[in-house]
C-alpha cells in the first residue's frame, strides 16, 4: 500500500502501459484520462502537489505551472529531445531539474527526412492523390517528372546527430553532403561547412535539424527562401516556427523553390490553409519519432530520469539551466 508521504508523479498524457510500471514502485501515480494535450487549468490543477511531472512536447511548463506544483516538484522530465516547450529560466530560479530524451530518436528522424525527401522529390504523394481520385492517366516518357537525388546537395542546417545520421544517409543516396553548424566540431562530419547564405544558395536540398531558439526562430523567412536555389526543395523534421509557413506557401505558389516536405508546423497541429491547397508540399503530422521502438525508448528514458532523482540519484539525460538564473 502507498504510503501517504509517497511521491506523487503526474503523467501528462498516456504512456505505453509496460514504461509506467517503476513509477507505480515510487508512488502515487497520476494519468491523464484524455487522448489529448491538457488546457492551461486542466494542467495546473494536474500538477499541484506533484514531485515528478512527465511532460509531452505539446505541454508548455512556465513559472506558473511549477508553481502549481508546489515546493514539492523535483523533475519535470520532457518526453521528447527538444525542450522549447519548457521555461528554462523558470526551473532555474525555482532548483527544479529538468530533462529530455536525447539519442533515442536519431535513426527515426533521419529515416523520416529520407521519406519526406524522396515522396517530394519523386512526387509519390501527388501520384497517390491522382490515383486514389480516379482521375484517368497513362504512361509517357514526361509523366509526372520529379528529380533524382544523385550528385545533388543537400544543405543539412543543424549537424548534430540527427543532422549526421541524416548525412550518412544522404552520402549511400550518392548525395554531396554541406552542412551549417553552430559550433565547431572536435571530430568534423565529412562534407563541406558553408554559411548560411552559401548552403541556401548551392543546395539543391534544404534540410533543417536545429533547435528552436530565438535565433533559429523563422530562419527560414522570405528573404531565405528568396536566396535559395531555383527547383530547390526544403525538409523540416527539427520544429515548425523555424519556418515562416506564410512565406513557405507564397514561395511555393510562384515557383521561387520546386517543393517542400514538413514533418511540423509553426502553430501545430494548425497547418497554414495556403500550404493545404498546394501539389508541391508533403504534409506529415509530427512523424519524426514515430516508430514503436523509438517512441517506447522514449517513454523508457523519461521514466528512468524521474526514477533516478526520486530515488536520489543524479539524472540521467539532464538538461543544461542557464547559469546564474538561480
Amino acid at each position: 500500500m502507498t504510503s501517504p508521504a509517497a511521491p506523487r508523479i503526474v503523467v501528462t498524457r498516456g504512456l505505453p502501459a509496460a514504461t509506467l510500471r517503476p513509477l507505480r514502485d515510487l508512488g502515487e501515480v497520476w494519468i491523464s484520462p484524455h487522448d489529448r494535450p491538457l488546457t492551461s487549468p486542466e494542467l495546473h490543477e494536474a500538477v499541484r502537489g506533484a514531485s515528478a511531472i512527465v511532460t509531452m512536447l505539446t505541454d508548455r511548463i512556465d513559472g506558473d505551472v511549477l508553481d502549481a506544483a508546489g515546493p514539492s516538484l523535483r523533475i519535470v522530465a520532457n518526453t521528447a529531445v527538444g525542450y522549447d516547450n519548457l521555461d528554462l529560466t523558470a526551473f532555474a530560479h525555482r532548483g527544479v531539474l529538468a530533462t529530455n530524451t536525447p539519442g533515442v530518436l536519431i535513426d527515426a528522424t533521419a529515416d523520416l527526412t529520407m521519406a519526406l525527401l524522396l515522396t517530394v522529390t519523386r512526387r509519390v504523394a501527388e501520384g497517390d492523390r491522382l490515383i486514389r481520385s480516379g482521375t484517368a492517366w497513362s504512361w509517357d516518357i514526361s509523366f509526372m517528372l520529379g528529380a533524382g537525388l544523385q550528385g545533388k546537395r543537400i544543405g543539412i542546417v543543424g549537424m548534430g546527430r540527427i543532422g549526421r545520421a541524416v548525412a550518412t544517409r544522404a552520402a549511400a543516396f550518392g548525395m554531396e553532403v554541406a552542412y551549417l553548424a553552430r559550433r565547431p566540431h572536435t571530430d568534423p562530419p565529412d562534407g563541406a561547412p558553408l554559411t548560411l547564405p552559401e548552403l541556401l544558395a548551392t543546395s539543391d536540398i534544404v534540410s533543417l535539424h536545429c533547435p528552436l531558439t530565438a535565433e533559429t526562430h523563422h530562419l527560414i523567412d522570405a528573404d531565405a527562401l528568396a536566396a535559395m536555389k531555383p527547383g530547390s526543395f526544403l525538409v523540416n523534421t527539427a520544429r515548425g516556427p523555424i519556418v515562416d509557413e506564410t512565406a513557405l506557401a507564397r514561395a511555393l505558389a510562384d515557383g521561387t523553390i520546386a517543393g517542400a516536405a514538413l514533418d511540423v508546423y509553426e502553430h501545430e497541429p494548425e497547418v497554414h490553409p495556403d500550404l493545404r491547397e498546394l501539389d508541391n508540399v508533403v504534409l506529415a503530422p509530427h512523424l519524426g519519432s514515430a516508430t514503436v521502438e523509438t517512441r517506447t525508448r522514449m517513454a523508457e528514458l523519461a521514466v528512468e530520469n524521474v526514477r533516478a532523482v526520486l530515488t536520489g540519484a543524479g539524472p540521467v539525460t539532464p538538461i543544461d539551466l542557464p547559469v546564474g538564473s538561480g
